[in-house]
């Protein structure tokens, strides 16, 4: 094709009242000339001068097309000689596209079917996505497990924050150590002593990026695909979901006022792993007594399983102290223990930890750093100083007042509406309650009702294993909403609840 012929070709296509700016269609259309061989292999294209003399546009609007032509290899240029198609024509390959489908635009393609059944998603991949729960809303009435993050120290975190980018120290800056930034794990292991019993030294400790990535990391290192995991009925969707892409097998053992309470048949058949939340279970609230305690301990000991303790908000707890953890009750290395900062400070900030037994502390120090490749190094030397100038505690002590007064003030407003007539549970520590629901009532639909009313909850039917015969209850958290906006938030909430359940119309 020589230049004028060329420059017609280009300028009959050009269209420059679509709003497509004209470097993108140049560079589409001479793509399509390249492609389809109306310019071929080794021809010589016009200058970037002629061509934007005869189709009346900029020279550097030309001299940038060619030069990401250059890029992307469809010519080649070289100082003296001029721009020239390169060779383009691929070798005979079965399912390549012809050049006539390759040059046709883009908007003329056929679209492709979408991908459906086994050929979208892998099985665990379908399975994790049937079973996710995870909200699009994160904040407001009444989002069960969020912090006032609106109360954190801002203006102490601001120092530090300012303190360490000021002249950012190149070690703090790349990929962390195995096992996470020392200065932080010194400081946790003394928060975990004197507040939580918890019995380790810094280097069992493994910082991570919250619950989800400590569970995981555990699975992975203490199990193979297909062994056999105990998970509490009701349990928390987010863990259920990691164990679900495992390949575990995972047996639900109900719940009762004491904790996990596993049959003589669940007993006849020792698992690889158990999941707990012996301080405040997950959703239900009760905690484990001792006995049961000891009893799974020594199970665990006996049958060399490994016991997960995820104390996920024990700092939270309304006219007693928080209780002791498992872990300071384990004398054979049994047990994992599994926290984060996530509602203890802010859930944005990302960072959680293990504390594992000696004996596999490098173990995981090591595969941490291999499967992750973790850094916020800068916010864990934050973190590690906010915690040891005395910050963190007086944090907790803080919100621990200000929740225990949201939580009395829900308390009251369901009272008010509803006398005994829906019964709340678990309230006594954490961010959230169960208001429970009359037997046979739909929770999802009250749920969803609430969400067109902008109040978001949580339906309890879904922290079970079978939801279709869970008890009906709904996910009320209190801890991000402000005092005064509580009661009427909560009628907002009652009136999905009148529309849905007749019987309180």
């Amino acid at each position: 094709m020589r230049a004028s012929v060329l420059s017609d070709w280009l300028a009959q296509r050009l269209d420059r009242g679509n709003g497509q700016p004209i470097y993108r269609q140049l560079h589409r259309l001479l793509q399509q000339a390249i492609l389809s061989r109306e310019l071929p292999a080794g021809s010589r294209v016009p200058s970037s001068r002629l061509l934007a003399q005869e189709l009346g546009i900029g020279r550097n609007t030309v001299t940038q097309v060619y030069e990401q032509l250059v890029l992307e290899g469809y010519v080649n240029s070289a100082t003296g000689r001029g721009t020239f198609v390169a060779e383009s024509a691929p070798d005979e390959i079965v399912g390549v596209p012809d050049a006539e489908a390759l040059a046709a635009p883009l908007e003329s393609l056929p679209l492709p079917l979408p991908l459906q059944g086994s050929r979208a998603l892998s099985t665990r991949g379908a399975r994790l996505i049937a079973g996710a729960g995870v909200s699009k809303r994160q904040w407001g009435a009444f989002m069960p497990g969020v912090p006032d993050v609106t109360k954190f120290p801002a203006r102490v975190w601001s120092r530090l924050h300012n303190k360490y980018w000021r002249r950012p120290r190149p070690d703090l800056l790349t990929y962390a150590p195995g096992g996470g930034l020392a200065s932080l794990r010194h400081a946790l292991a003394d928060y975990l002593r004197t507040s939580r019993s918890v019995r380790c030294t810094p280097e069992q400790i493994i910082v991570t990026t919250g619950i989800h990535q400590s569970v995981d990391l555990a699975v992975r290192l203490l199990s193979d695909p297909g062994d056999l995991i105990w998970t509490e009925d009701p349990c928390y969707w987010g863990v259920r979901s990691v164990l679900h892409v495992s390949g575990l097998q995972s047996r639900p053992i109900a719940v009762d006022e004491e904790g996990i309470n596993p049959s003589a048949d669940d007993l006849a058949q020792p698992p690889k792993l158990m999941l707990v939340t012996p301080s405040h279970q997950y959703p239900l609230g009760m905690v484990m007594s001792l006995a049961r305690r000891r009893m799974l301990l020594e199970y665990a000991r006996q049958n060399q399983c490994w016991i997960i303790e995820d104390d996920y908000d024990s700092e939270y707890r309304y006219g007693s102290r928080p209780l002791a953890s498992l872990q300071g009750l384990d004398r054979s290395g049994q047990v994992i223990y599994v926290g984060s900062f996530g509602k203890t400070l802010f859930p944005g900030l990302r960072i959680g930890y293990l504390v594992v037994p000696e004996a596999l502390a490098e173990s995981f120090a090591t595969a941490s750093a291999e499967l992750y490749r973790e850094g916020q190094l800068l916010q864990q030397a934050m973190l590690a100083e906010f915690i040891a100038e005395g910050h963190f505690t007086s944090h907790i002590r803080k919100m621990r007042t200000l929740y225990g007064q949201r939580r009395q003030t829900l308390l009251d407003a369901a009272a008010h509406r509803y006398g005994d007539a829906l019964p709340a549970v678990g309230g006594d520590a954490g961010l959230h309650l169960v208001m429970q629901l009359p037997d046979g009532s739909d929770d999802r639909a009250v749920a969803a009702a609430a969400l067109e009313r902008n109040i978001v909850v949580r339906p309890l039917s879904g922290y079970y294993a079978q939801p279709s015969l869970a008890p009906s209850g709904l996910l009320i958290g209190y801890a991000c909403v402000p005092d005064e906006e509580i009661a009427p938030a909560f009628n907002t909430l009652a009136e999905a609840i009148d529309a849905t359940l007749v019987q309180f119309a």
